[in-house]
């Protein structure tokens, strides 16, 4: 098999316009992404961007990048564009491009997942939540799974209930996807579900056309950078623990 990472990367953001340009160390965020992606079983690293500042930083620190469209109306739909002209890959991993400090093992174990389980079609990641701050938060989405680790629901709110106020069973959606390539058109071209709606929650459309997805724990918890005060946090991290890109 062969596995394709995929960094859709926006120039646009409410929250912190350019932030895959930010620098961080003397590298942009985009390349932290891309090289740390680079490190793990990946055959091919790519970026798919609409915005030519990106497309030509990427090009500046030697990365493969593709232009595509500008109205995506997601990231998925961006990756489907981009893997037509990349048919001799089995297995399309999607990496955030706001996660400079992206874990090799996490892309790994996905990679892994796919191997191991030839039929899976989509797959991605969960860490464990011990405070109820982070459980009652609807900023970070809740999964539940079933006994064979295939995704049940996807929520902002408290999934499950915590009526014996055991919180040792909850779990946070980490935000990559591996997905069959054949199975890339697809999901990008069903039609937007009611659930998907009510939570602003793109994975649900997977779930309510009755695909599976599994979901596998990792012990790592990355810092995505969605605020100033998320890349004061990322840039604090690598120059007090000296990570290099």
């Amino acid at each position: 098999m062969k596995f394709l990472g995929v960094i859709p990367a926006r120039y646009a953001s409410t929250r912190l316009e350019g932030k895959p340009l930010k620098n961080i160390e003397g590298h942009t965020m985009i390349e932290w992404v891309y090289k740390r992606s680079l490190k793990s079983q990946l055959d091919k690293v790519v970026v798919a961007t609409d915005d030519i500042r990106i497309y030509e930083e990427v090009k500046r620190f030697g990365g493969e990048v593709a232009m595509t469209r500008n109205n995506h109306e997601n990231g998925t739909s961006r990756i489907a564009e981009v893997v037509e002209n990349y048919k001799d890959y089995d297995v399309i991993i999607n990496i955030q491009g706001d996660e400079p400090l992206i874990e090799i093992s996490m892309i790994n174990s996905l990679i892994e997942a796919f191997k191991k389980e030839p039929s899976l079609i989509m797959g991605t990641l969960k860490h464990k939540l011990h405070t109820m701050n982070e459980i009652e938060n609807p900023n970070v989405v809740k999964v539940v799974t079933d006994k064979n680790d295939y995704a049940i629901y996807f929520s902002r709110s408290i999934i499950p209930y915590p009526r014996n106020l055991n919180i040792c069973n909850y779990y946070k959606h980490i935000g990559i996807y591996g997905y069959k390539s054949t199975f890339v058109k697809e999901y990008s071209e069903l039609e937007k579900t009611p659930l998907e709606s009510s939570e602003s929650l793109e994975q649900l459309r997977v779930l309510e056309n009755g695909y599976k997805i599994k979901v596998l724990e990792t012990t790592y918890e990355i810092i995505g950078v969605d605020t100033e005060q998320d890349l004061f946090k990322v840039r604090e991290y690598i120059k007090n623990n000296n990570i290099k890109i």
